[in-house]
C-alpha cells in the first residue's frame, strides 16, 4: 500500500477536507478516499498537488508500487515538458514584441515628430496590447493545448500562497479567502 502525506499536508496548511476539494476542484468523498489510501488517477493527484503546493510524489510518503512509480516518474516529465514548451511560446510573444518596439523605435526616431510620439505610445501601449493578448487569447489556448502547465500569473499565485502558509495556518486561512 502506498502511504500518503494529504492528511499531514492538509493540516500544516490548517485546511480542512472540505477546504482542500474546494482549492483542487474534486469532491469531499474523492479526498476522504485519498486520506484512506485509496488509488486514483494521476489527475486527480495533480490537482490535489497543485492545491497543496507540492509534487505528485511528494504526496506519498512512500510509493511501493512500481507500477505507480513509473506512472508518476511518467507524469512528473510530461508536467516538465509541457511546462517547458509552454515558457517557451510565451518567450517568443515577449521577444517578438520587444523585435517590433525595437524596429518602431528606429523608424520613429527618423520620424521627427511623429516618431517622437510612436515611440512611447508603442511602449506603453504596446505593453496594455501584449497582457491583454497573453490573457484573452494565449493564456487559454496555452492552458488547451498544454494542461499539465501553469500559466506565470498562476505560478505567482502559488508562490505567494506558498509564502502565506511559510507564516502560518492562520495567515493562510486569511489569504485563501482573498481573490
Amino acid at each position: 500500500m502506498n502511504e500518503t502525506r494529504i492528511v499531514a499536508l492538509r493540516r500544516e496548511r490548517g485546511w480542512t477536507q472540505e477546504k482542500l476539494a474546494d482549492e483542487c476542484g474534486v469532491g469531499i468523498r474523492t479526498i476522504q478516499r485519498l486520506e484512506a489510501g485509496s488509488d486514483a488517477s494521476l489527475e486527480t493527484l495533480s490537482l490535489v498537488a497543485d492545491a497543496l503546493g507540492v509534487p505528485v510524489r511528494d504526496l506519498f510518503a512512500t510509493i511501493e508500487s512500481d507500477e505507480l512509480n513509473g506512472r508518476v516518474d511518467s507524469f512528473e516529465s510530461r508536467v516538465q515538458d509541457q511546462q517547458t514548451a509552454r515558457d517557451r511560446i510565451r518567450s517568443g510573444w515577449l521577444f517578438l514584441f520587444i523585435g517590433v518596439g525595437v524596429v518602431v523605435t528606429l523608424l520613429g526616431a527618423t520620424g521627427g515628430q511623429l516618431g517622437s510620439a510612436i515611440i512611447p505610445a508603442y511602449w506603453a501601449g504596446g505593453v496594455l496590447i501584449l497582457i491583454a493578448l497573453q490573457r484573452l487569447y494565449l493564456d487559454p489556448h496555452l492552458d488547451a493545448k498544454f494542461p499539465l502547465s501553469r500559466s506565470k500569473r498562476d505560478r505567482r499565485r502559488q508562490k505567494r500562497r506558498e509564502a502565506t502558509l511559510a507564516a502560518g495556518p492562520q495567515r493562510a486561512a486569511e489569504a485563501s479567502t482573498s481573490p
